[in-house]
């Protein structure tokens, strides 16, 4: 009787332990955006400054080239997979909302983005690649995007100036070179509570 007493409170004890550890790190009331699952690569940490709500203005081009008027929008980071990964979205006060998963392959030492709109559903998520570049506290993705013309190229886009209260962003196209460069969408944000 007392063995079956002592491997019942073990099991409970046990159960108990698997299951703090297990969501540990997701988004709960005492964390409301998540936190970084110290089994995960270091480089979860390079979206740390990102980590939380920020309020942006949002800029992209016009058809004729022009950019177009500042759209609000909110832009929320937080750490998902129980702090294996990160996710995002953004809020736009013209209703086009997006978001993206991102996580970290520690064998291709790159960061993985797949990104999702409410402009579209593609059976196939468009995704770009790249890393943090530590001398200069930015975060370059990229993805393959020939111009309009056919000139091969990428989609490059760039996390500058990144602090606990804010950062800047821009998408725009360049050539494998990297010697053109063409802005095409580009947000600052702000911290809401830095």
């Amino acid at each position: 009787m007392r063995r079956n007493t002592f491997l019942i409170i073990l099991f409970f004890a046990s159960t108990i332990i698997f299951a703090q550890d297990y969501s540990a790190y997701v988004v709960s009331e005492k964390n409301p955006f998540g936190l970084p699952n110290p089994k995960a690569p270091s480089q979860i940490k390079d979206y740390a400054d990102l980590i939380g709500t920020c309020d942006c203005q949002s800029t992209s081009r016009n058809q004729d080239q022009t950019w177009a008027e500042p759209i609000a929008m909110t832009w929320t980071f937080k750490y998902i997979m129980n702090g294996m990964a990160v996710q995002d979205e953004t809020i736009k006060a013209d209703g086009s909302h997006s978001g993206s998963i991102r996580q970290y392959n520690a064998d291709s030492a790159r960061w993985h983005v797949h990104y999702y709109a409410t402009s579209g559903t593609p059976a196939t998520l468009p995704s770009w690649e790249g890393g943090l570049k530590k001398e200069e506290n930015k975060i370059v993705l990229y993805r393959d995007s020939p111009a309009p013309n056919g000139t091969p190229g990428n989609y490059r886009i760039t996390f500058s100036e990144m602090s606990k209260t804010g950062f800047n962003w821009i998408g725009e196209w360049v050539d494998k070179d990297e010697t053109i460069s063409f802005p095409l969408w580009k947000i600052t944000c702000k911290k809401r509570n830095p």
